[in-house]
């Protein structure tokens, strides 16, 4: 891959995760509703930081596509401001807010060499023609299309039209650069290389990236925040890794990744934890997330590689339960064992490593054990 473009090599070279004080962008209060009666959006407030990869997830109609295409401005916030710089660009026109923007269905003018495609932005931005030559190979090589610039779109695989997006969306130097779903129409093998190779560019450019998908494990690979949208509202906004080990409520829990969830209500309470008595007549512990009281009925989550699989009792251990093993599926690269843990209880789902040891049957008789820290408790 080639050097970046010249103004983003200063920004790679201070794009170490430390994100300026000042966002970049502000979502004040911003409301979208279409029919005056529902909100599609609602009191959105949020910061996204200069320089960083913000990926907003949820499931169709949360809102996430919605958000992206106001900042865009192909959209108006029924009420609220959207802030750049400082500056308000609530009624910005799309073509002067400076963005660059990649589709899921890439958008490349057919009749268009790809050399002109990512020409374009500078033609309409009357760059001289020696410059727009000069910055659009630079743009091709840092995808890795350096020359193909005679060829058409249709010559092009799907990958390689997604590249020449991007590269039409970088190569005119934009503030902010925009995605929606811009890998979902490529095959799983090709969208995971795509995944590291985004992450990877994002990394040496420094640019602000603002990425829409459904795809939870396109959000957890490539970000540095992600924001969970649900009902027209941010669940929570985090570091991937707080997205998936520390979620904010039921609704990221049960979003983010796998989960055994366990019903129960809450016996007692002491400081950060509580104990509940779980359907099946079982007493576990585990963090109080959201300060359910005595009486509650909650929802315990628990990790499927959290959960631990004894081949002998546990007799007096914290959050241990009997158990059959139902079923033992092999994935590749680990095991996943569902478990029957007795009335009242749903399956349990534990993730196994390959190196564990001879892998469990059908039929066995286990314990399940999983840590106090590591269960996370809902009201």
């Amino acid at each position: 891959m080639s050097e970046p473009l010249s103004p983003a090599s200063s920004a790679a070279l201070a794009h170490e995760r430390a994100f300026d004080a000042a966002p970049l962008v502000r979502f004040v209060g911003v409301q979208k509703t279409y029919d005056g009666v529902q909100l599609v959006v609602r009191q959105l407030d949020l910061d996204i930081q200069r320089g960083e990869f913000l990926t907003l997830l949820g499931p169709s109609g949360s809102g996430k596509t919605t958000m992206l295409m106001m900042l865009a401005g192909f959209e108006s916030p029924t009420a609220g401001e959207i802030m750049l710089d400082g500056r308000s660009i609530t009624r910005t026109p799309p073509h002067k807010r400076n963005f660059g923007m990649v589709f899921q269905n890439y958008a490349l003018f057919p009749h268009l060499t790809v050399g002109d495609n990512v020409a374009y932005p500078l033609t309409v931005r009357s760059v001289a023609a020696p410059e727009r030559a000069r910055r659009m190979k630079e743009a091709l090589e840092m995808v890795r299309m350096a020359g193909l610039e005679s060829r058409y779109p249709g010559q092009l695989s799907g990958g390689q039209q997604q590249r020449v997006a991007l590269a039409r969306a970088l190569v005119f130097e934009p503030q902010l650069v925009l995605m929606d779903e811009p890998l979902g129409a490529l095959d799983k093998q090709l969208r995971e290389h795509m995944q590291i190779e985004l992450k990877e560019l994002h990394r040496q450019l420094g640019v602000t990236f603002v990425y829409v998908t459904h795809d939870q494990g396109e959000a957890l690979t490539m970000s540095d925040r992600v924001a969970i949208f649900d009902n027209g509202a941010i669940q929570q906004i985090a570091p991937v890794e707080d997205i998936y080990e520390r979620p904010a409520n039921r609704f990221v829990a049960g979003f983010i990744g796998d989960n055994t969830a366990l019903q129960g209500v809450v016996q007692s309470r002491e400081g950060e934890r509580c104990a509940i008595a779980l359907d099946g007549g079982r007493t576990i512990t585990g963090l109080n997330v959201n300060g359910a009281a005595v009486g509650d009925r909650v929802e315990a989550c628990i990790r499927p590689e959290r959960i631990m699989l004894h081949r002998g009792p546990q007799a007096g251990r914290a959050n241990t339960v009997p158990a059959r093993v139902s079923d033992v599926i092999y994935y590749g690269d680990h095991l996943r064992a569902t478990c029957t843990a007795g009335e009242g209880l749903p399956a349990a789902t534990v993730k196994l490593p390959l190196a564990g040891g001879p892998p469990p049957r059908a039929g066995d008789e286990v314990d399940l054990e999983w840590p106090v820290d590591l269960t996370r408790i809902y009201s």
